[in-house]
């Protein structure tokens, strides 16, 4: 014969004396996300096809063009005439002329941004993302990232318009109140935009710049 059923309470206490909690209302803290293989979240590197391609051609057709002329001089022909005038004219002139100081500026000046064209990564348009595995990457667009939180701007009570721009380090923000205290709506939309940048999931979150001012009135 079956005993009587055990009298089981919400908010009772155990065998040990300690609180039960109430399955209604108690929920299991979430999970911790394990980051132990998340990377590094660098920015995108630029292929730059096009450039590269431009410069890969012009000097591939500079090089054959010498070697050409190199060839035809060691076979007995007569070396062509760009290079001989080319090669008399930097014998006879001199290197404190203008032209020629000029020219060599120009030429390291592009020199210069050729090297640092290879050696930044470009694409200053895409923000990285935070990264939660090594083989994900995401990138947020700085117009869409401007788009997202003038949205998010334009919902705090008393903005009438709103201007974002955002770049590497910074979000600057220009908004107009036609009504409630600036100090207010500086406040609220403060709050707003800090919100907002931490949901966008950057890896390194711009600082923000926010300057509120009220809007003239139209006759």
């Amino acid at each position: 014969m079956n005993g009587p059923a055990p009298h089981t309470e919400r908010n009772g206490t155990g065998n040990d004396g300690s609180t039960a909690p109430d399955p209604a209302t108690h929920r299991e803290p979430p999970p911790k996300r394990d980051r132990s293989g998340a990377g590094r979240a660098g920015r995108f590197w630029s292929r730059r096809r096009v450039p590269t391609l431009l410069l890969a051609a012009v000097l591939a057709g500079a090089a054959g063009l010498l070697l050409y002329d190199i060839v035809s001089v060691r076979a007995g022909r007569p070396g062509m005439y760009w290079r001989r005038k080319l090669a008399q004219e930097l014998a006879e002139q001199p290197l404190n002329e203008t032209w020629v100081v000029v020219a060599s500026c120009v030429a390291m000046a592009l020199g210069l941004w050729l090297a640092l064209l290879a050696l930044t990564p470009g694409l200053r348009a895409l923000l990285p993302m935070r990264r939660d595995a090594t083989r994900v990457r995401a990138g947020l667009e700085r117009d869409a990232a401007a788009l997202v939180l003038r949205d998010r701007a334009m919902e705090v009570s008393g903005i009438r318009t709103a201007r974002v721009k955002v770049h590497r380090s910074k979000i600057r923000v220009r908004a107009q109140s036609h009504f409630r205290a600036l100090d207010d709506v500086r406040h609220d939309l403060d709050a707003a935009l800090e919100s907002a940048v931490g949901q966008l999931g950057l890896a390194r979150p711009p600082s923000l710049s926010i300057r509120v001012r009220r809007s003239k009135k139209t006759g």
